[in-house]
Order: structure tokens, then sequence, then C-alpha cells
């Protein structure tokens, strides 16, 4: 298992600039203030970002031996779309 660093760091930019200012983000943040342990809200954070890392390479290894990495794309793009869509409905009725 050789590293590549160009993919470590394209994977990296593409991820902290995607995650920045997320739910997930905020959640935390409002954990943070309400939290006397900084530290306690900082590792449960990073383990539950590890973890589902984890699981989406796993996961994503095993189904790019099967399935081909256009349809991945395409099934993923739909899936956003689909997201951006129920998102906008969402909005106009309220």
């Amino acid at each position: 298992m050789l590293l590549n660093a160009r993919l470590i760091v394209s994977t990296f930019v593409m991820i902290f600039l995607a995650e920045l200012g997320d739910k997930t983000q905020i959640s935390t943040f409002a954990l943070a203030t309400n939290s006397r342990s900084m530290l306690s809200v900082f590792l449960g954070a990073s383990g539950a970002l590890v973890l589902t890392t984890l699981i989406a390479v796993v996961l994503g290894g095993v189904i790019g031996r099967f399935v081909p990495e256009k349809l991945i794309r395409v099934v993923s793009a739909a899936v956003f779309i689909g997201f951006g869509v129920l998102t906008l409905v969402e909005t106009f009725r309220k």
C-alpha cells in the first residue's frame, strides 16, 4: 500500500472546503458553546467524522470493484440533484 501525496492533498482540500459551514460544523459549534469541556466535544466530533469517513472509504472500495466509476458518478450526481430539488420544494412550501 503506497501513499499518494497528491491524492492526499487533493482529498484534504476537497473535503475541507466542502465541510466549511455545513450542518455538522454548526452542530459542533453549538455543542462547544454549551460545554465546559471543548476537548470532549472535539474528540467526539473527530471520532464521528473519522468513523463515517472509514465507512465511506471501505464501502467505496468494495463497491468500486463491482460498479463502474461512471455509474457511481451519475448516481451520486442524481442523489445530490434530488436533495437539492427536495430542499427547494420544502423551502417554497413554507
